[in-house]
């Protein structure tokens, strides 16, 4: 399989009963306009692709959506827990967050990855919607609880998608990982296991560890989770698996 540089965009998108005004989709590498080892839809404006390109790639992405490029929530994300409200103030200022939300209309929440783990959110009137960037350290620290915190409404009215991130069989994280999660939730040590690490390492299951904090908060209907960017090679960019890489954006807004 190769990468067109010259389609249109491809996207995987949620299987989930989200109402009928929402819209959710993650990107994949497919369709843009950046060289390797970018090739080809890089969103990320940080990871070293020339900007023309980055900024083509964007607008592609924006065109495929009905959106414009001003619609998207881009962040500043730091592998912390802060999150948002869209649209961010003061105009044309980019958020140093690891979350966002929104209740507006046409206003795309934006996580970019290669990696770590977005997840999505919205209620089940279609009122709000919300993202995260879940790499394990922002997962440790609350990201979600902050944002599920923040949004205001009870857990059982919120659904939830777990996009691309790496899977459970290639996720090898050291002691001081498992250890941040067990001393939250001692559940949390189901997440982790040694058959298949090297010794005193484990092999994480980031998708059953935010289900768990998702659950915890009351989030009954949690879907995705079936992905893992290091082993698919021809769709996801993965930075463990090559280092200077590109990133996919998953996104959320209400029409």
């Amino acid at each position: 399989m190769s990468f067109d540089n010259h389609g249109e965009p491809s996207f995987v998108r949620p299987r989930w009963p989200a109402p009928p005004n929402i819209r959710a989709l993650c990107t994949t590498r497919f369709g843009g306009v950046s060289h390797p080892p970018w090739a080809s839809l890089n969103l990320g404006d940080h990871v070293g692709d020339d900007s023309a390109h980055v900024q083509e790639n964007r607008k592609k992405l924006a065109s495929a959506c009905n959106l414009s490029p001003e619609a998207f929530g881009w962040l500043s994300q730091v592998h912390g827990t802060n999150a948002v409200a869209l649209p961010a103030s003061p105009e044309g200022l980019i958020p140093e967050a690891d979350a966002s939300y929104t209740e507006a209309a046409g206003i795309a929440c934006a996580i970019l990855s290669a990696d770590c783990l977005p997840v999505i959110l919205c209620d089940y009137d279609g009122t709000t919607v919300a993202a995260a960037h879940a790499g394990w350290r922002s997962l440790a620290g609350g990201v979600l609880e902050n944002l599920v915190a923040q949004l205001g409404l009870p857990g059982h009215r919120l659904m939830a998608w777990l996009g691309p991130a790496i899977g459970p069989d290639v996720f090898e994280v050291g002691p001081e990982v498992k250890a941040a999660f067990v001393a939250h939730s001692p559940l949390a040590a189901e997440a982790f296991s040694m058959a298949g690490a090297r010794s005193g390492h484990y092999l994480a299951d980031i998708y059953l560890l935010a289900r768990q904090r998702l659950e915890a908060m009351g989030v009954e209907q949690i879907f995705g989770g079936g992905f893992c960017t290091v082993t698919d090679s021809q769709r996801f960019y993965s930075y463990r698996r090559d280092g200077q890489t590109g990133r996919m954006a998953t996104i959320i807004w209400k029409n």
